[in-house]
Protein backbone atom coordinates (compact mmCIF):
# COMPACT_ATOMS: atom_id res chain seq x y z
CA UNK A 1 0.00 0.00 0.00
CA UNK A 2 1.67 3.31 -1.28
CA UNK A 3 0.64 5.52 1.33
CA UNK A 4 1.46 9.10 2.47
CA UNK A 5 3.52 7.10 5.35
CA UNK A 6 4.92 4.66 2.59
CA UNK A 7 5.64 7.99 0.12
CA UNK A 8 7.05 9.89 3.02
CA UNK A 9 9.39 6.86 4.17
CA UNK A 10 10.51 6.49 0.72
CA UNK A 11 11.44 10.22 0.23
CA UNK A 12 13.78 10.29 3.27
CA UNK A 13 15.70 7.75 1.83
CA UNK A 14 16.27 9.79 -1.31
CA UNK A 15 17.28 12.41 0.52
CA UNK A 16 16.32 15.85 1.73
CA UNK A 17 15.51 17.58 -1.14
CA UNK A 18 12.67 14.74 -1.93
CA UNK A 19 11.23 14.91 1.35
CA UNK A 20 10.82 18.61 0.73
CA UNK A 21 8.89 18.14 -2.45
CA UNK A 22 6.66 15.18 -1.52
CA UNK A 23 5.93 17.13 2.27
CA UNK A 24 4.83 19.70 -0.16
CA UNK A 25 2.77 18.06 -2.26
CA UNK A 26 1.52 16.13 0.56
CA UNK A 27 0.72 19.40 2.91
CA UNK A 28 -2.65 19.88 1.87
CA UNK A 29 -5.40 17.08 0.29
CA UNK A 30 -2.99 14.64 0.85
CA UNK A 31 -5.35 11.94 -0.53
CA UNK A 32 -6.07 14.29 -2.90
CA UNK A 33 -2.25 14.31 -4.47
CA UNK A 34 -0.98 11.59 -3.34
CA UNK A 35 -0.80 10.00 -6.84
CA UNK A 36 1.61 13.54 -7.87
CA UNK A 37 3.42 11.99 -5.13
CA UNK A 38 3.90 8.30 -5.57
CA UNK A 39 4.95 9.98 -9.15
CA UNK A 40 7.71 11.53 -8.29
CA UNK A 41 9.17 8.67 -6.56
CA UNK A 42 8.23 6.22 -9.38
CA UNK A 43 11.04 7.40 -11.50
CA UNK A 44 13.45 7.00 -8.47
CA UNK A 45 14.29 2.75 -10.33
CA UNK A 46 14.88 3.64 -14.01
CA UNK A 47 16.72 6.80 -12.81
CA UNK A 48 18.01 6.74 -9.00
CA UNK A 49 18.16 8.18 -6.00
CA UNK A 50 21.36 10.08 -6.91
CA UNK A 51 19.18 11.81 -9.87
CA UNK A 52 15.99 11.93 -8.56
CA UNK A 53 17.60 14.22 -5.47
CA UNK A 54 19.10 16.73 -7.62
CA UNK A 55 16.21 16.59 -9.76
CA UNK A 56 13.73 17.16 -6.82
CA UNK A 57 16.24 20.49 -5.56
CA UNK A 58 16.60 21.88 -8.50
CA UNK A 59 12.43 21.93 -8.71
CA UNK A 60 12.68 23.57 -5.26
CA UNK A 61 15.11 26.06 -6.24
CA UNK A 62 12.93 27.31 -9.96
CA UNK A 63 9.93 27.29 -7.28
CA UNK A 64 7.50 24.75 -8.77
CA UNK A 65 8.23 22.22 -6.73
CA UNK A 66 5.71 19.47 -8.78
CA UNK A 67 5.45 15.84 -10.04
CA UNK A 68 5.43 17.52 -13.83
CA UNK A 69 8.60 19.81 -12.93
CA UNK A 70 10.66 16.68 -11.30
CA UNK A 71 9.65 14.29 -14.35
CA UNK A 72 10.50 17.08 -16.76
CA UNK A 73 14.13 17.71 -15.29
CA UNK A 74 14.84 13.82 -15.47
CA UNK A 75 13.29 13.42 -19.01
CA UNK A 76 15.38 15.79 -20.60
CA UNK A 77 18.59 15.37 -18.11
CA UNK A 78 19.31 18.55 -17.14
CA UNK A 79 19.48 17.88 -13.32
CA UNK A 80 22.88 17.67 -13.18
CA UNK A 81 22.94 20.95 -15.27
CA UNK A 82 24.50 23.94 -13.69
CA UNK A 83 21.74 26.60 -11.88
CA UNK A 84 21.18 29.41 -13.88
CA UNK A 85 23.22 32.83 -12.80
CA UNK A 86 20.36 35.25 -11.49
CA UNK A 87 20.46 38.73 -11.35
CA UNK A 88 20.36 41.21 -14.14
CA UNK A 89 22.22 39.24 -16.76
CA UNK A 90 23.71 42.88 -17.32
CA UNK A 91 20.66 44.63 -18.13
CA UNK A 92 21.41 48.72 -17.64
CA UNK A 93 18.82 49.60 -14.69
CA UNK A 94 16.34 52.76 -15.05
CA UNK A 95 17.01 54.22 -11.94
CA UNK A 96 14.95 57.65 -12.04
CA UNK A 97 11.43 56.21 -10.74
CA UNK A 98 7.99 56.71 -12.07
CA UNK A 99 8.31 59.96 -12.42
CA UNK A 100 11.29 59.97 -14.92
CA UNK A 101 9.64 57.32 -16.97
CA UNK A 102 6.51 58.76 -17.77
CA UNK A 103 7.03 62.64 -17.18
CA UNK A 104 6.16 64.82 -20.00
CA UNK A 105 8.44 66.13 -21.91
CA UNK A 106 6.29 68.47 -24.24
CA UNK A 107 8.02 71.86 -25.19
CA UNK A 108 7.13 74.81 -23.56
CA UNK A 109 4.86 76.93 -26.31
CA UNK A 110 5.38 80.46 -26.33
CA UNK A 111 1.53 82.35 -26.85
CA UNK A 112 1.51 83.77 -30.25
CA UNK A 113 5.45 83.00 -31.42
CA UNK A 114 6.47 80.52 -34.09
CA UNK A 115 8.84 77.81 -33.39
CA UNK A 116 11.62 76.86 -35.34
CA UNK A 117 10.33 73.76 -36.56
CA UNK A 118 7.43 75.07 -37.58
CA UNK A 119 9.30 77.55 -40.31
CA UNK A 120 10.67 74.42 -42.00
CA UNK A 121 7.59 72.41 -42.26
CA UNK A 122 5.94 74.96 -44.12
CA UNK A 123 8.61 75.38 -46.21
CA UNK A 124 9.10 71.49 -47.08
CA UNK A 125 5.72 71.42 -47.61
CA UNK A 126 5.75 74.38 -50.37
CA UNK A 127 9.01 72.66 -51.93
CA UNK A 128 7.05 68.71 -52.54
Amino acid sequence: MRTPIWCRGQASQVGDACREVIDQLLEVNALFRLRAAQGVLGPRKKYGDAHLETACRKAITVGDPSYRTVKGILVAGTETDPEPETGDGGASAFLHGPEGLFAATVPTQIPGGVHDDQGRDDAEEAAR
